[in-house]
């Protein structure tokens, strides 16, 4: 069992917030729906879904003598299978200006994601939850399925990347280190959040609220609810990564950004409305 991180300086919560999102995907690689390598040179993962969020390459540790080749060998498998893919650069990626080679091969960098911690001793739990909220764990396939289409919805993903999730979380069951969540509000789904426990931390994942249920404090309480779960199972550092919309909510809540990760894409040829 990893040992549960305690409060670090700020170099070690960077490795924290890496190391979770590195353990995120290497689980969600477990399923047999995805194709997992787990090298000392990389994380990758390659699916039969024809969108970035399902192809991912991460934790790069390239030599520079070779780079152009090895980015080539590494987009291949890809390419051949006309999948787009996201590229993740991070602190320890290296080269560190990995992204320069990355774009001189094809890929844009689309967007920066926040590397954030949190000390869960600290967090902001006087927000306000909406009274008519409800918030319960997915325990059973039923209401993963519920869970889905919120995530779905929320995230504006093609239906069939809610499909290939939905049978990765299948096949990797509902206990712990995953814990799923589901927000009701007058009995309909309107959000959700997934706790993964790993690398000594507590991940939270998967945060989204349906459009008409946005500015309530819902997204908000899909992310304490877990963590504080984390808190009650001994856990002390809660990481997770956003995008400039999610920013403020987990400031709030009492979240620090540390770190950055880059988001490299090659499109490849994306069949049209994916």
């Amino acid at each position: 069992m990893t040992e549960i991180v305690q409060r670090l300086s700020t170099p070690r919560l960077v490795e924290a917030i890496e190391a979770g999102i590195f353990r995120f995907w290497i689980h969600l690689g477990r399923s047999p729906r995805l194709g997992l390598y787990d090298g000392p040179d990389m994380i990758r993962l390659i699916s039969d879904v024809p969108s970035p969020f399902c192809n991912n390459v991460l934790r790069a540790q390239l030599a520079p003598d070779d780079i152009d080749t090895r980015i080539e060998a590494t987009l291949t498998p890809f390419k051949s299978r006309k999948l787009p893919v996201r590229w993740w650069t991070s602190p320890s990626t290296r080269p560190a200006n990995l992204g320069k080679y990355l774009e001189a091969h094809g890929l844009n960098r689309m967007a920066d994601m926040a590397g954030m911690a949190v000390h869960l001793a600290a967090l902001n739990e006087k927000l306000t939850k909406p009274s008519d909220l409800t918030v319960e764990h997915v325990s059973d396939v039923k209401t993963l399925e519920q869970w889905i289409q919120v995530l779905t919805i929320g995230l504006g993903v093609p239906v069939s990347v809610g499909t290939l999730f939905f049978d990765v979380l299948c096949s990797l069951g509902f206990e712990l280190p995953w814990r799923h969540y589901i927000g009701w509000v007058m009995g309909k789904p309107v959000a959700c959040s997934s706790l993964l426990l790993g690398a000594g931390v507590a991940g939270i994942y998967f945060v989204a609220t349906v459009p008409e249920a946005r500015g309530r404090g819902i997204g908000t309480a899909l992310t304490l609810v877990p963590l504080l779960d984390a808190r009650a199972m001994g856990y002390r550092i809660g990481v997770l990564g956003s995008t400039q919309m999610g920013l403020g909510v987990y400031q709030r809540l009492g979240f620090r950004e540390y770190c950055k990760f880059g988001i490299y894409i090659w499109k490849g040829e994306m069949a049209q409305g994916e």
